[in-house]
């Protein structure tokens, strides 16, 4: 079953994701290390390009990252 990826052309998820982030005071590399030990299927480069906006985002990995940062979904998506 193929996972569902969330496209980001009219909500700024990844954008979002780093600002949180950066708020939080953790590293792209640090956020990779917490989501893999999760089991989540995520590098630092496929990190990158969600930040960037240039690589959708998976159902799984948002659920993860919105654990990860403490956030709420609304935060990540609006």
């Amino acid at each position: 079953m193929k996972e569902t990826r969330i496209k980001q052309d009219e909500i700024f998820i990844g954008r979002n994701i780093r600002e949180i982030r950066m708020e939080k005071g953790i590293g792209q590399t640090e956020l990779v290390r917490r989501l893999q030990l999760q089991g989540v299927d995520i590098t630092r480069e496929t990190l990158v390009k969600i930040e960037r906006g240039i690589q959708h985002i998976k159902a799984s990995q948002l659920r993860a990252i919105k654990e990860e940062l403490e956030t709420t979904y609304d935060s990540l998506l609006k």
